[in-house]
């Protein structure tokens, strides 16, 4: 399986699923104009992934904001994780927020209530803007590509 990466980019989440390393990203904002069409590739991923999956299998979450369409596909994501961990896989969702973003706490709190997987609520201080956070992870794609 191929590397799955997109650089985030004003309203489109970045995304990178590497099954080499059972780490996947996604990160940015998520408000794409055709929800479906910008998803669906990574459900297809993923279904291929569940076939042969890894161990141990890592979700990091780091979105600024996210629209309701897009909290609908990214619950259907994390499904997939937790049916990954229900087959006896090692799985761990990690939803990081920005310390005092209370929304974005509340929606991974909302998550975790919702699914039965390891999964992790990790605040951190952003002392960068954004930009600067997206380029980080587009960087990282970079050097996996």
């Amino acid at each position: 399986m191929k590397v799955l990466s997109y650089k985030s980019k004003e309203l489109l989440p970045g995304i990178l699923l590497d099954r080499e390393s059972g780490e996947f990203k996604i990160f940015g904002k998520s408000c794409p104009v055709d929800a479906f069409e910008f998803y669906d590739p990574i459900f297809i991923w993923l279904d291929e992934y569940l076939l042969n999956p890894l161990k141990s299998t890592v979700l990091d979450l780091k979105l600024s904001y996210f629209n309701t369409v897009s909290a609908k596909f990214l619950l259907k994501i994390m499904t997939k994780m937790e049916k990954l961990s229900g087959l006896g896989n090692d799985v761990k969702i990690r939803w990081f927020y920005n310390e005092g973003d209370d929304e974005m706490e509340e929606a991974g709190e909302e998550f975790e209530n919702i699914l039965k997987v390891n999964f992790e609520l990790i605040s951190f201080k952003d002392e960068t803007n954004e930009t600067e956070n997206d380029d980080y992870f587009n960087d990282m794609m970079d050097d996996i590509m």
